[in-house]
């Protein structure tokens, strides 16, 4: 495919070809869960229809199976760039992932210990670390936002890390704001202050930019296929060492060895076929020929992503800062503006989210209401009781037509209130 071409980007995702009420949706909830491209649909399909089967039989399509799970923890190192494809761990979702990590790593926690969440978190990557602290008397502290651009309060961090703590759990993007978190300061603060464990959401940082474990030194990392373009899949990176010390709950006769300890109960195969296509679909997107490798195409697969989704965030944030009565909560147009994804929450002066939602939908503009689970978020900003915010989040499927309608629409419903 050659490098960016916006027409035939669209042309591979069967969502965006479709009609609904005489009208061609538009999908700007990508946030929420992105289109799937033919080749993801197309290799799941291949795989339950030939191959449907588990580990370890002595037969073709059990072997066929073991070598799918090989290639996706390939796919999976390739994407974040780990060391070692046994560092890449599969399960239901990034949530249940991270629970699962947290019983784990809480087993020796002490009272007196201390953990870090942030409010930029979606709460999949507050909860687990909160509950598994309250069972072992473990003091949990917040890292606050910068209200003005919704930005992570890197000084506030500081203040709180120390010796006691065990385990900092912070997000790589806002699922809301879009506001992107610099992971490298963050790391620097965490070594030079503590001992403790890095636990990454990159759920809503995985579509937009390239992830590489190995330059951040991370301990964990967690995302979600289906934000990407693939399945319902929850990915994880553990660093070698870190899964080793550990100590998973697992069924007694599973084996003990890493990755497959961390895997529990028979993984959806079929998920993992169309991750691994999901994976080569953004290395496509480099235009770069099979002479590279993948993990060379999917960094330069992701700078186009991120250069195309950059004219899409100058459009919407210019246009959207001539409207007097919209707040824009997050960072806004100008150089910080690189910081952010196309991910976009605002209110309207005196209206109600649900009500801008209701009006796009029945226009088949897909957006969201609410408050996506960033509760720590809407707490300090005051948002909790009104309804949250109005959620717009571009892929790099989206368009400039595309956003030239949004406007037009919000433009007809805005002269109605």
């Amino acid at each position: 495919m050659p490098a960016f071409d916006i027409n035939q980007i669209r042309q591979q995702f069967p969502a965006l070809q479709q009609q609904v009420n005489g009208e061609t949706p538009i999908f700007f909830d990508g946030p929420g869960g992105a289109q799937v491209s033919q080749s993801v649909l197309d290799a799941m399909v291949a795989y339950l229809g030939r191959y449907n089967a588990n580990l370890g039989g002595a037969y073709f399509s059990s072997h066929k199976t073991v070598e799918l799970m090989e290639q996706a923890r390939a796919a999976g190192a390739d994407l974040y760039n780990a060391a070692d494809s046994n560092e890449i761990v599969f399960g239901a979702n990034a949530t249940s992932l991270s629970f699962t990590l947290s019983r784990a790593i809480a087993r020796d926690w002490q009272p007196g210990d201390e953990v870090i969440v942030t409010a930029l978190d979606h709460y999949s990557n507050v909860s687990p670390w909160v509950l598994a602290a309250e069972e072992k008397g473990v003091t949990v502290h917040h890292v606050r936002v910068n209200e003005a651009d919704c930005t992570l309060d890197y000084d506030h961090l500081a203040e709180l890390l120390s010796e006691k703590t065990r385990l900092v759990a912070c997000t790589y993007a806002s699922n809301t704001t879009g506001s992107i978190v610099d992971m490298p300061r963050v790391m620097d603060l965490v070594k030079s202050r503590s001992q403790a464990l890095t636990y990454i959401d990159a759920v809503h940082y995985a579509p937009h930019s390239s992830i590489d474990v190995q330059a951040l030194g991370c301990d964990l990392l967690v995302s979600s296929a289906y934000k990407y373009f693939g399945p319902h899949l929850g990915v994880l990176y553990g660093k070698s060492e870190v899964l080793a010390q550990l100590k998973p709950y697992k069924v007694a006769p599973a084996k003990d060895i890493n990755p497959n300890r961390w895997e529990t109960g028979t993984q959806n195969y079929e998920a993992l076929a169309g991750f691994i296509a999901a994976i080569d679909y953004i290395a496509d997107l480099s235009g770069l020929d099979r002479s590279h490798s993948r993990r060379e195409r999917l960094v330069a697969g992701y700078a186009a992503i991120a250069e195309y989704e950059q004219t899409l965030s100058t459009q919407f944030l210019q246009k959207l800062s001539s409207y007097p009565n919209i707040k824009l909560f997050g960072i806004k147009e100008g150089e910080q503006s690189v910081e952010r994804t196309p991910t976009f929450a605002f209110r309207i002066d005196g209206v109600e989210p649900r009500a801008v939602s209701e009006y796009f939908g029945q226009r088949q503009i897909c957006i969201w209401d609410g408050n996506f689970y960033a509760q720590g978020l809407y707490e300090q900003l005051g948002l909790t009781e009104v309804g949250g915010v109005v959620r717009v989040g571009c892929m790099h499927y989206n368009t400039t037509e595309e956003l030239d309608r949004f406007f037009s629409v919000l433009d007809h419903f805005l002269a109605q209130v």
